[in-house]
């Protein structure tokens, strides 16, 4: 799937809102705090919006008060990274790894046992709750 495709949403359904094609697409940035999927604690799975790919699980999910949906570590070969050296400084970005949509940015500053803290877009996410019901 390239990123062309990522307007399809998962399942091809066309269901992207133009603010998650402007994440994915155009390598936006959602405001801090306005992600649902923050206060988000039940176990589950976190996807990508445009392709449903399986990216984060619940486990490795935690408040580091950046204002953005935090993750320890990635599902096994689920993200790929890139340098990202636009606002004047070098950052690692964080891409889906099947479609290549943008999701955020990866920090050395997490908490044990990685150090590491995937700071993501949650309008760029969707939550599937173990219990199998749909969420945020």
């Amino acid at each position: 799937m390239t990123m062309d495709q990522t307007e399809s949403g998962p399942g091809g359904c066309g269901c992207l809102t133009p603010e998650q094609v402007r994440v994915l697409r155009e390598h936006g940035t959602e405001r801090p705090g306005s992600s649902p999927l923050n206060d988000e604690k039940r176990p589950g799975e976190y996807r990508c919006a445009g392709c449903g790919a399986a990216l984060f699980s619940s486990t490795a999910k935690y408040d580091s008060g950046s204002g953005w949906p935090s993750f320890t570590q990635a599902l096994p070969g689920a993200v790929a990274t890139t340098t990202d050296t636009s606002h004047g400084m070098t950052r690692t970005e964080v891409h889906c790894a099947h479609c290549h949509g943008h999701l955020g940015h990866v920090f050395p500053d997490g908490p044990p046992p990685t150090g590491q803290r995937y700071c993501m877009n949650g309008i760029v996410l969707t939550f599937v709750p173990h219990d199998g019901g749909v969420g945020a």
